[in-house]
């Protein structure tokens, strides 16, 4: 059995590339930077950005037409496909993309519209004649290799049931 699936979930570096197949279908291409936190041996803190190459084709490159934009959270979960061709000199090419088969989209900014509704000024400008204040992105933690969990997230001991609840380690199976 073989299998291939890429799941990225990062940052669109620029707005989407739409075009058409002969056959009408609609195509997008667009690029996702993803980034991967580490520590050295040196115990400095390192960045990795890797850049990723995304077509969509069809009602989700319709979808990411209209809705991504650059510096867009999303998570494109698609298959690994190698082109390759050979360009006007005659050197053979090669570009490796994800073809997207599931799309998730970010969060939005505050009070942002999307390019597919119509502007019209918000409750808060027409109630009060100014506009909404600055945008606020919900921000995404960082979570290193290696890192040890918040110690929120963190358990020292398993929750004691309540009278009439089924302990979980009471489960023979």
């Amino acid at each position: 059995m073989n299998f291939n699936k890429a799941v990225i979930l990062g940052n669109v570096t620029r707005d989407p590339e739409t075009r058409a197949l002969p056959s009408g279908q609609p195509v997008v291409s667009f690029s996702i930077a993803t980034n991967r936190f580490y520590t050295d041996q040196a115990g400095a803190k390192k960045q990795d950005t890797e850049f990723h190459n995304v077509v969509a084709f069809g009602k989700l490159a319709d979808i990411a037409g209209r809705y991504l934009t650059r510096g867009a959270l999303v998570m494109i979960e698609g298959r690994i496909k190698t082109r390759n061709w050979t360009n006007q000199t005659g050197t053979k090419q090669y570009k490796t993309e994800i073809i997207a088969e599931t799309m998730q989209l970010g969060p939005r900014a505050a009070g942002t519209s999307m390019a597919s509704k119509p502007t019209t000024p918000t409750s808060n400008q027409v109630s009060t004649g100014r506009p909404n204040p600055e945008p606020k992105m919900e921000e995404i933690p960082i979570i290193e290799e290696n890192q040890m969990p918040p110690a929120q997230f963190v358990s020292e001991e398993a929750p004691q049931p309540e009278d009439g609840e089924i302990d979980v380690k009471d489960i023979p199976f």
